[in-house]
């Protein structure tokens, strides 16, 4: 008879059937696990009491390692551009980058420091007055790439120039290094892969792949999708400090002529100048578009009495061209003055404005240091031509087309130049009169906008010039029309016509209703002189962000 469940207690469990014990392989493989657990955590023990124990004998763990809280606000730093003069047994501090780290040996490690355009090699060896330890010249030739250290050191010179460092002279000799931004230990793409030219035209929007000798050959494209490791690299960082020291010595020199520096707009409430290649935006409950140029709001400054004005600033083309030298978005040197006897005062001016830019870059020192460095990617960067003196190169657009039909190149005698026959003309011009900078003056009026004055002896020629580096344009200009009834009839005879009372132009020709002088001026390209007189393949080379109809980021 079966027992009964005694009453309050608990039921007793059924017995699971068929049960089986575990197997004799299965017994001996939990065995194994069980003693490979038990060797790794005595494994990890012993790791943990030698690393406690080098710690607590580690004679040089105040010099390294995460930067101290208590730094010291008093320390004194230089920068690595100032150690090409440097002292011997010269104590300096510095924060850089490590390019490169490297250990030789447990008593010897190498690092490769860099600050913008400059490197010099760090040497870190165990013992020395400071008596550095091993864990120390491990830990230093293990630092990621990219990583932000505060290096204290000592100048040396060594037995034989550094020949993969700007600073070939000396080295420094490391006594203290702390992680002040530590980088991840995989990047993207790596800066010494970025140090060389990559690919151009088509194969430049390829994604990288390897050489011969199966280094990484990083394609235009791929930089700029990762454009902050890109311009850490020494070329780079040259090309944009030029781009800087251009900008600079275009302030230089209107300054030095007393032109007034003003801020013009960049939003109109209607298109303007034709109404062509213009962006669109949302403004509000209304439509707004950029401007394609101050070019209206120089002229307007004019009719204000202002007499030279200039600016520097964004200039926006709604154009849909792919080219190596076309952007949607770029850096404009605009300048506009009064008109005294004969637009060929502004002509002049341009050009000499040009001249001095050109020549101080090949003549200053430090931009021929920077022009150097640039030299190494692109070799090009430092031939740019000029001829004596302090005169351009001037040839008329008639002149010019005669060159190019005499070397069998047919160009119309009132036709626009493709950029194939500008390049071509440039060639011509080079041979000719060994210059890589010219202008050309009197352009078919029919080839010009509504605003730009005719040529009084031929009507169908136009008081308008370009300037060329390289056999490419860099500047548009002309003498502006600034008689209000000419004005109006010829934006009425535009093609297509512009109406001169319209919302979109209407503050513009009333400038010219209450009397304005005789002017003219032009608009620079800053990237595409610094593409030009470097010689960079591509203009997104010599644009720090670049905007075109493909790429809106970053």
């Amino acid at each position: 008879m079966a027992s009964q469940q005694e009453p309050g207690l608990p039921a007793r469990p059924k017995e699971e059937k068929n049960a089986e014990a575990p197997s004799k392989n299965a017994l001996k493989k939990a065995a194994k696990e069980k003693e490979k657990a038990e060797k790794a955590a005595k494994r990890q023990e012993q790791e943990k009491q030698e690393r406690e124990k080098a710690e607590a004998n580690d004679t040089a763990k105040h010099l390294y390692g995460p930067l101290p809280s208590d730094s010291g606000s008093s320390q004194q730093f230089v920068e690595l551009s100032q150690l090409y003069e440097a002292k011997e047994d010269q104590e300096v501090t510095v924060d850089v980058r490590v390019h490169n780290a490297r250990v030789q040996s447990a008593k010897l490690a190498f690092l490769v420091l860099r600050e913008e355009a400059h490197t010099i090699q760090g040497v870190i060896t165990e013992g020395g007055d400071h008596k550095i330890s091993r864990q120390m010249v491990k830990w230093s030739g293990g630092i990621n790439t990219e990583s932000i250290v505060r290096v204290t050191g000592v100048v040396k010179q060594p037995k034989e120039p550094v020949t993969s460092t700007s600073i070939s002279n000396f080295e420094l000799h490391i006594e203290k290094i702390y992680m002040i931004s530590e980088a991840a230990e995989k990047l993207p793409i790596q800066v010494k892969d970025c140090m060389r030219a990559p690919p151009v035209g088509e194969e430049s929007q390829e994604e990288s792949e390897l050489d011969s000798q199966g280094v990484p050959i990083v394609s235009l494209n791929t930089r700029l999708n990762n454009r902050i490791l890109d311009v850490r690299t020494a070329a780079n960082q040259a090309i944009f400090q030029l781009q800087g020291g251009i900008s600079n010595l275009f302030i230089e020199y209107m300054n030095q002529h007393n032109f007034r520096w003003i801020q013009s707009s960049k939003i109109a409430g209607a298109p303007t100048e034709g109404g062509a290649g213009v962006f669109e935006i949302k403004y509000f409950d209304s439509k707004a578009y950029l401007t394609q140029s101050p070019q209206f709001f120089k002229q307007m400054a004019i009719a204000m009495d202002m007499k030279r004005v200039c600016e520097i600033g964004p200039v926006f083309r709604a154009e849909n061209s792919n080219t190596h030298r076309h952007l949607t978005e770029f850096t404009g040197l605009d300048f506009e003055m009064v008109i005294k006897h004969h637009y060929h005062e502004v002509l002049t001016f341009g050009e000499q404005l040009m001249i001095f830019i050109i020549r101080a870059l090949q003549e200053r020192e430090e931009y021929k240091r920077l022009t150097r460095v640039v030299e190494q990617v692109f070799p090009g960067a430092g031939n740019f031509k000029l001829p004596p003196g302090d005169k351009a190169v001037r040839i008329t657009f008639a002149e010019g087309t005669k060159l190019l039909n005499e070397a069998g190149i047919e160009a119309g005698e009132y036709d626009d130049l493709s950029t194939p026959q500008e390049k071509a003309l440039g060639r011509l011009v080079l041979e000719k009169y060994s210059t890589d900078f010219f202008t050309m003056d009197k352009f078919p009026l029919s080839l010009r906008p509504f605003y730009t004055a005719p040529d009084p002896a031929d009507p169908k020629l136009s008081n308008s010039y370009d300037f060329f580096m390289r056999g490419q344009e860099i500047m548009s200009g002309a003498q502006r029309i600034h008689s209000y009834p000419q004005l109006c009839e010829n934006m009425r005879r535009n093609d297509p016509p512009l109406d001169p009372e319209s919302e979109g132009f209407r503050f513009y020709t009333e400038a010219f209703k209450y009397g304005c002088a005789p002017h003219g001026g032009g608009g620079l390209g800053l990237n595409r002189i610094l593409q030009f007189y470097l010689g960079l393949p591509d203009i997104r080379f010599a644009t720090l962000f670049p905007r075109d109809p493909a790429r809106k980021a970053p």
